[in-house]
């Protein structure tokens, strides 16, 4: 059977590519090993924002009397809590079957092996395999949590997110192995619910890749909600042996022991680029990702490779967009390259944490002259309405021409708040275009507005 597209993997990459070239009118089929979906539907983006809404919700109960509300002692029902998150997935993973239906496109279950000739085999549950040809073969088979050597995971004590979504039981106390997204999102969840968390960071701040000033504020918030952080430090080994774990931890002042239920290991995501036949059809690889141009070509003609198999930021919007830019190129038409250094990143815990583009520490060194503007939300109307005055926007401009080089959000809806700042980065906004777009009160998005100002000596309420 040939194809003009056949894509392997059905995450936010490679089912969104799937649908652009049946839009454009290329004969497609998805080859999918698990779920339609992949790990973000099924096992990342949106279980795991359903889990945070209930901590959320439950976080809400518990401080009710601070808005005036009288209510029974609230008790969380941890695998009510799962089976809705789970709901949740499944239901998305649907949407993406009747898409595929909806844009005739054909799915292929099995585990997909790229060939020389532009072929893929694909073998079956059963065992059965069958060969199929495509003049353009996408892969995009996503990535999977990273296993340190010194932290083995068994699925029981030492987890991955996968188990940390599903647990049978609440733990009452978790040791988190790392503050990226992933760390903190379920410290967040589960110290909410009730659980002992601890996270060790291996370097001098959580959420690393952030700006300095929001990981100061996360770890401000965190403690407050009862989070123990041990940043600066490294598990060096883990016993599993007794009932629960003892934790070995490098710290600055020596070794000291966490006991803890369950240990979850965080530390970020590996390319699932194994067993795909790269190496037969000469694909190159490097430092564990498929090597593309701008266009997602790999090294050999008619093999093409996006998201976290490839360079940049690992983010299911980023698959989806190097998807349709790969596509649209194959068409014959002329996208844009992605614009690596415009892409917003989000962390749903709570306080939530949006950014886009330059740190203040990488742009004073990349050479730039800065003007920076800060605006606390305990300086807004509508965060002091919302019970919401933790954190802050802060803007980062080049004092020369005026170009908004980065924004650094953390605070309630914030990941709702950033897409206003990629948009005026496209555009190639100004600070004082900012400050003269005159913003909704109140909202949260007036921050921005005042951050700008700020930056130019012109902010009203501080």
């Amino acid at each position: 059977m040939n194809y003009d597209v056949i894509v392997i993997g059905s995450g936010p990459g490679g089912y969104v590519a799937a649908i652009r070239a049946s839009q454009l009118g290329l004969k497609t089929a998805v080859v999918e090993r698990e779920s339609l979906g992949g790990i973000c539907l099924n096992w990342g983006c949106i279980p795991t924002k359903a889990l945070l809404k209930s901590a959320q919700v439950f976080e809400y109960i518990n401080h009710a009397a601070e808005y005036g509300i009288k209510t029974a002692e609230a008790e969380a029902d941890f695998a009510a809590v799962i089976k809705r998150s789970r709901g949740v997935a499944d239901g998305m993973s649907k949407g993406v079957q009747f898409l595929m239906k909806k844009n005739k496109i054909d799915v292929i279950m099995g585990s997909g092996k790229v060939k020389s000739g532009n072929k893929v085999e694909v073998k079956a549950a059963d065992g059965s395999q069958k060969e199929y040809t495509a003049t353009s073969i996408i892969l995009a088979t996503g990535g999977r949590s990273r296993e340190l050597p010194n932290l083995k995971q068994d699925g029981k004590k030492v987890i991955g997110y996968r188990q940390a979504m599903v647990l049978p039981e609440q733990p009452k106390s978790m040791v988190v192995v790392g503050s990226g997204a992933i760390g903190v999102e379920f410290a967040y969840f589960y110290a909410t619910l009730g659980t002992k968390v601890t996270i060790v960071e291996f370097m001098d701040n959580v959420v690393p890749v952030e700006d300095e000033d929001v990981s100061k504020q996360l770890l401000r918030s965190f403690k407050k909600a009862g989070i123990e952080i041990m940043t600066s430090s490294s598990v060096e080994s883990v016993d599993t042996s007794g009932a629960g774990c003892k934790v070995q931890v490098k710290t600055a002042a020596g070794m000291q022991t966490l006991e803890c239920d369950i240990v979850l290991s965080a530390a970020g995501v590996v390319a699932n680029i194994e067993h795909l036949g790269l190496e037969e059809t000469g694909i190159k690889t490097e430092k564990g990702k498929v090597v593309v141009d701008e266009f997602y070509n790999t090294s050999v003609k008619g093999y093409y490779a996006i998201g976290d198999i490839v360079g940049g930021q690992a983010l299911a919007h980023v698959a989806s967009a190097e998807g349709i830019i790969c596509v649209e190129k194959i068409a014959g038409h002329k996208p844009e390259p992605l614009d690596y250094n415009n892409i917003p990143g989000c962390t749903y815990c709570s306080p939530e944490i949006a950014s886009v583009g330059y740190t203040e520490k990488a742009a004073k060194a990349a050479g730039y002259e800065l003007k920076i503007g800060k605006f606390p939300f305990s300086a807004s109307g509508k965060a002091s309405a919302a019970g919401a005055k933790d954190g802050f926007v802060k803007l980062i401009f080049d004092a020369k021409y005026g170009e908004l080089l980065g924004a650094h959000m953390i605070g309630a809806n914030v990941t709702e708040m950033i897409a206003e700042i990629v948009v005026a980065r496209k555009l190639e906004t100004t600070g004082h275009e900012m400050i003269k777009s005159v913003h909704p009160h109140p909202t949260m998005s007036e921050a921005i507005m005042e951050a700008a100002a700020d930056a130019y000596g012109e902010v009203i309420h501080l």
